[in-house]
């Protein structure tokens, strides 16, 4: 009877303590990391091989996410690289992004993730009235993570592009991991207006491509589906990064006209090419799996040398 007596005790006072102490904390959720972050992949074997695109999956926020990377044929371990994010458009696929953008043939690590399905059962990217529930900025952020643990990554030269969607949420990472990637490129951009504000940590370098004949995403907007027009947009970005009001603009070439905005802060900058008479490209001299009817320039050394000439710091 004693033993008893004494285990009923001890049962009621474990009960008091818990109910003293309270249930137990809930786990903050996890954050995009918004700054440099250490490289610790130098050094060591690739897990891919130099010179193939090799798919590969990474978790983040409890869903295993997909990529592909494409590490150059003369890979150095003891070199750090450059790092370019390729983002695919609506309805698209990361093997689809790497032959339009082309990054592959360039002197940098080239990653092309992959979006989920969303709420039209098609592909798409965070910032979009059709996108999945899933952070695809802490996506991102968990991506470069992994990347940087396993390759010789520089961080002060993480770079995005996109398409579409892709371009659109190129724009979105721009507000939300500036102090994390040097500097964005969106193509033919999708700008929806569910991305939310943008309060970017720092200035924000941006070299956005858009055509005049784009009739999926309008260059001088859509009121409907809350899509600003370009100016308007780019506005926007000249005013974060205090650049000068106006632009500077001039013709590198017939029906290409550049508009730049200088006196930008802490060495950003926002340039902008309007292509006449494009569409809803990525504009190249060569036929593409976006259009059969080339343009007059190719976007993808334009949005190289742009990366070249900045990086974080």
């Amino acid at each position: 009877m004693l033993g008893r007596r004494k285990l009923a005790l001890a049962l009621l006072l474990g009960a008091a303590l818990t109910a003293g102490l309270g249930s137990p904390a809930t786990a903050e959720p996890a954050k995009a990391v918004d700054h440099p972050v250490r490289t610790t992949g130098c050094h060591r074997s690739p897990p891919v091989t130099p010179g193939e695109t090799t798919g590969a999956s990474v978790v983040s926020g409890g869903l295993t996410r997909e990529y592909t990377v494409h590490l150059p044929a003369r890979y150095d371990p003891d070199r750090p690289y450059p790092l370019v994010l390729s983002f695919h458009g609506h309805k698209r696929t990361s093997a689809y992004q790497e032959k339009l953008s082309g990054f592959s043939a360039l002197d940098t690590i080239a990653v092309y993730p992959q979006g989920l399905v969303g709420t039209d059962g098609e592909t798409a990217w965070t910032g979009a009235p059709y996108s999945a529930a899933a952070d695809d900025v802490l996506f991102t952020s968990d991506l470069l993570n992994s990347l940087q643990r396993t390759l010789c990554v520089d961080p002060a030269r993480i770079f995005a592009t996109g398409k579409s969607n892709g371009g659109g949420f190129t724009g979105l990472l721009a507000c939300r991991l500036a102090s994390r990637i040097a500097a964005f490129a969106p193509v033919s951009g999708a700008f929806y207006p569910q991305g939310g504000e943008c309060d970017p940590s720092r200035p924000a370098p941006i070299l956005d491509f858009h055509g005049t004949a784009d009739t999926t995403i309008p260059y001088a907007g859509n009121p409907a589906k809350g899509l600003p027009s370009i100016p308007d947009w780019l506005a926007g970005w000249s005013s974060r990064d205090g650049c000068f009001t106006r632009p500077l603009t001039y013709s590198p070439i017939k029906g290409v006209d550049v508009q730049r905005w200088f006196g930008c802060d802490r060495r950003s900058t926002v340039e902008h090419y309007r292509v006449e008479g494009a569409g809803h490209v990525w504009p190249s001299t060569q036929p593409n799996d976006d259009s059969a009817t080339p343009t007059v320039l190719d976007a993808t050394p334009v949005i190289w040398r742009f990366f070249r000439s900045h990086r974080l710091g």
